[in-house]
């Protein structure tokens, strides 16, 4: 027991004080004798007995009225168990993700959890509040309660080491107690790891109740006809049971197509036929789960010609006349003598076709050619120098080489494997083919890659490679495919190949961005000193990063835009291209939940119980109102010792 008033107790020392009249009243009688009240004798001494008893009850009792009355003015208290955490800063992390959209007992997990906040949050209780979107330092319910009830969802996954290290960048000379709200899809226990050790954390975890689940996951052109499109949708299920699943398909809020599927595995791709024009629309699908990812906007361009050169002996360059035909492509060859590098800013994509020597002014004119998103195509010749060649392909990768050339290898090898999960060839074959007809090359340079081959010979080594970055790649061949060192020419590969690698997406593909991800984006847009281009809907309007690239525009979104949908770029009132943007699909699996990562961690149901817990343990147990009850009690009890003891 402890005191808040210890210096009161020095009071006791006034107990003397009903001692010292207590003794006072208790001295000896003197014996008086008179002849008349002799027969009096024996009553007198039961008298002063029964005096006695009182008078020392009496002293009894005022000892202790007096002595509970000092020791409640010093204010007595058992110290609580985690009273050394009563300085602790409180910090909230509510996830906010598309998860927190699922139905739990008392409606979507996200409103419940707010309601929660906003009802059993103590007033004076101040905190700062951090969520996947947005932050509010050093708030208090009230000021905050109208931010809460508009809280929208986010479009980025919820990262709680993200979040933590937020709070702890923030400097301050006490702990902390986090409060995590999350339904902990996607939670992994490394993430926990951010936590300090003398923080007090708290895991609310809210379990939604329907975890079955449909989403749309992607949208692409499976082949091009004529005058049509056919494009591919790929769904996933989650849960089980998804039978007579209604989806449509928009173009500029028409239903063009509607049809019913039915899901045999957890995945399904469903095909549409469309007109070979400008799509600007959506495609969706209705289920009872999650409703953020029922909706897949995409955007398809009109087909325009895709500008393509290619550099070297004409001869040897025949065979990609029979491949960028006309009606797709305004191709043109030069031999490097006749070359007008005017030329080629203007290109989709340029084929280097076995230069003997690469120019160290075309080189810079390439580097900058596939920066501003241009592909480039790279057919070595066979009298071209390993350290000329390393050099070259240098220019197009990291500090660190991503692809390197090595010394001329064995004749006749074969091309034995295709990589069919490889961009250029996700939408060529229907399944995996194992029995086609396997070109060879006679001679062929060593090649090491540090991604993934295309084309790979049988002895495991790459026969083409790529170049990745954020607008373009780099293809580049091990050997050269002239007749005399190859077949390639007359492979079925061959039209594929080099059909895919010379398209350019922003013209021919789908257009559909994930907001959070900040992939760049170029547009063919010639804009003055002045101008700017701007990305708007009916519904929202905003300015992306831009970065002019000569005749083309590079633009990066950042967090926008705050809504899925499909929007316009607009450079003042003229149109420039149409794009969409979709959410991320990794909340899409309510199965994920993880909330054994919170394992090690205090876990509690509600926020109620949180601030209960906290309030409980931190607090003293006061106990002075006891004393003064027991104060009363003792003068009461004085009171009947005089009125009853006589």
């Amino acid at each position: 027991m402890q005191f808040k008033h210890p210096e009161v107790l020095y009071f006791l020392f006034l107990l003397v004080i009903p001692i010292l009249v207590h003794l006072f009243q208790l001295r000896r009688f003197k014996k008086e004798y008179f002849t008349n009240v002799q027969f009096l004798k024996e009553l007198s001494v039961q008298t002063r007995k029964s005096s006695t008893i009182k008078k020392w009850l009496l002293l009894l009792t005022r000892l202790l009225l007096l002595t509970f009355l000092i020791f409640a003015y010093a204010q007595p208290f058992f110290a609580a168990k985690d009273s050394k955490k009563n300085t602790n800063e409180m910090y909230i992390i509510l996830d906010n993700s598309y998860s927190m959209q699922a139905k739990g007992k008392k409606g979507e997990l996200l409103k419940r959890a707010v309601q929660d906040l906003l009802e059993h949050t103590p007033e004076a209780q101040n905190f700062s509040l951090i969520t996947n979107s947005d932050n509010y330092w050093n708030a208090d319910i009230k000021t905050i309660q109208k931010d809460l009830q508009d809280l929208k969802y986010s479009a980025s996954a919820f990262r709680l080491d993200n979040l933590i290290a937020k709070i702890n960048a923030r400097k301050s000379a006490f702990n902390k107690d986090i409060i995590v709200i999350t339904d902990a899809v996607g939670l992994e226990t490394n993430q926990t790891k951010s936590f300090r050790k003398e923080d007090n954390v708290y895991f609310i975890i809210p379990e939604a109740e329907q975890k079955n689940n449909i989403a749309i996951d992607s949208v692409y052109i499976k082949e091009t006809l004529d005058s049509f499109y056919d494009i591919g949708i790929k769904l996933s299920a989650n849960g089980e049971d998804f039978k007579d699943i209604p989806i449509a398909l928009y173009n500029k809020n028409k239903l063009i197509a509607k049809t019913l599927i039915n899901f045999e595995t957890n995945t399904k791709t469903i095909n549409f036929t469309i007109p070979k024009e400008d799509f600007h629309g959506y495609v969706s699908v209705s289920d009872k789960g999650l409703a953020y990812d029922n909706t897949y906007y995409f955007s398809i361009s009109k087909p325009s010609l895709t500008n393509v050169i290619s550099i070297g002996d004409i001869e040897k360059s025949k065979f990609l006349t029979r491949i960028y035909t006309n009606d797709e492509f305004n191709y043109s060859n030069f031999p490097l003598a006749n070359l007008d590098y005017n030329l080629l800013e203007k290109q989709d994509a340029i084929v280097l076709n076995e230069l003997s020597e690469i120019p160290q002014a075309l080189q810079t004119t390439l580097k900058s050619f596939v920066t501003k998103g241009g592909n480039l195509v790279f057919i070595p010749a066979q009298e071209n120098n390993i350290t000329a060649l390393n050099s070259f392909v240098a220019n197009f990768g990291p500090e660190a080489p991503e692809l390197q050339f090595k010394t001329a290898s064995q004749p006749n090898k074969k091309v034995t494997k295709i990589n069919f999960s490889h961009p250029l060839f996700s939408s060529v074959f229907e399944k995996k083919i194992d029995n086609f007809q396997y070109p060879m090359t006679k001679t062929s340079f060593g090649l090491t890659s540090t991604t993934p081959s295309i084309l790979t010979y049988e002895d495991q080594s790459p026969f083409l490679s790529s170049i990745q970055n954020d607008l373009s790649s780099v293809y580049v061949f091990a050997a050269p495919i002239n007749k005399n060192n190859s077949n390639f020419q007359n492979s079925p590969l061959i039209v594929p190949t080099f059909y895919n690698m010379a398209q350019s997406s922003r013209k021919t593909g789908v257009n559909a961005l994930i907001i959070g991800e900040d992939q760049p984006f170029v547009v063919d847009a010639l804009l003055s000193k002045d101008e700017i281009l701007t990305v708007k809907n009916s519904a929202e309007s905003f300015i992306p990063v831009q970065q002019l690239l000569n005749t083309k525009v590079k633009m990066t979104f950042n967090d926008n835009p705050t809504e899925a949908g499909n929007f316009s770029i607009f450079n003042g009132g003229n149109l420039i291209q149409n794009i969409s943007f979709n959410y991320n699909r990794t909340e899409s699996n309510l199965a994920l939940s993880n909330p054994d990562a919170a394992s090690n961690f205090t876990e509690i149901d509600d926020v109620e119980t949180v601030f209960n817990t906290i309030q409980t343990d931190r607090t003293d147990a006061q106990i002075w109102k006891w004393f003064v009850i027991l104060a009363l009690l003792f003068l009461a009890l004085e009171l009947l010792i005089q009125k009853i003891v006589k």
